[in-house]
């Protein structure tokens, strides 16, 4: 076993406490139907002790804990979103990047880093303003594959506004014009976001061009999937009904959304307080005027 696992190729990622669980679910389905083929007689996953998991909750980089990050390096949580001002900032200081559309895609209609690696030119509908999600590629150790969903509910149409439209067709003819600059060295693969020459972009790439993206730009740190989080943040603090905020990032429960998302950015909160503190003297001075 020893000599297996030295063997190995030194890329190993670190697994988090949910991934774990994950892995142990499939050890012991895998041994259950050894069990019914008769191959071993108990199983000893049941046994094996894996931490807790702990879904953090998403906080929103307020400027107090910004002034404390810049102070420290410290982050509150796993989980940082930005605020609509900080995210206006970033794709403000990326709209000359190659990949700006993924970018602005991700931040405003949520999806997966995977989705948007895999999203085919086929399924995209600029004249119907949408999307459909069909796959997606993954990264296994550090080659890549195309693959389904995540999840049933992850197949979904994604609505487009105008603005994200008119991104798209602009990153389309930009990439019209790399097809011409690499003429029979092109590689059509019909995705709409890849690299210079066609080919697939590697999510691991992606995610390392973002992360030196965001530090380039002085903002406080955030993961790429926490830009996808973003775009729910902001879909809940605008008012939208959270069943249409969780079918936008393909959550399969309207409780995942809830318990990662429902904590309502501080300016929202500031405005709910001032209703309630002004509700029955504003109530009172609508109905006044509209008697007058």
């Amino acid at each position: 076993m020893k000599a297996a696992i030295d063997a190995m190729p030194p890329f190993r990622r670190v697994t988090g406490p949910s991934t774990r669980q994950h892995i142990r679910a499939t050890l012991r389905a895998a041994l259950n139907d050894a069990i019914g083929q008769q191959i071993i007689t108990f199983i000893p996953a049941t046994h094996v002790e894996i931490d807790p998991v702990r879904k953090p909750k998403a906080l929103v980089w307020t400027d107090e804990r910004v002034a404390r990050w810049q102070q420290t390096g410290e982050q509150p949580s796993p989980v940082m979103v930005w605020t609509p001002e900080q995210t206006g900032a970033f794709l403000d200081f990326v709209a000359e990047d190659r990949l700006y559309a993924m970018w602005h895609l991700i931040a405003f209609r949520g999806l997966r880093r995977g989705v948007a690696c895999g999203q085919p030119w086929s399924e995209t509908n600029l004249v119907l303003h949408s999307l459909t999600v069909t796959g997606q590629l993954v990264q296994d150790g550090w080659e890549v594959e195309s693959s389904e969903p995540k999840t049933d509910s992850g197949f979904r149409v994604v609505a487009l506004d105008d603005e994200t439209v008119g991104v798209l067709e602009r990153h389309r003819k930009q990439q019209e014009a790399e097809r011409e600059q690499w003429g029979t060295a092109w590689v059509e693969t019909g995705l709409v976001f890849t690299q210079e020459d066609g080919s697939w972009l590697h999510p691991g790439k992606v995610t390392d061009l973002f992360e030196r993206l965001v530090t380039a730009s002085g903002l406080p740190p955030i993961r790429l999937h926490d830009l996808r989080h973003g775009a729910a943040t902001l879909m809940l603090a605008a008012g939208i009904d959270v069943k249409i905020v969780s079918d936008t990032p393909g959550h399969s429960d309207t409780r995942i959304t809830r318990d990662i998302y429902q904590r309502p950015a501080p300016r929202r909160q500031e405005r709910r307080r001032g209703r309630r503190e002004a509700g029955p003297a504003s109530a009172q001075g609508r109905g006044g005027e509209g008697r007058a």
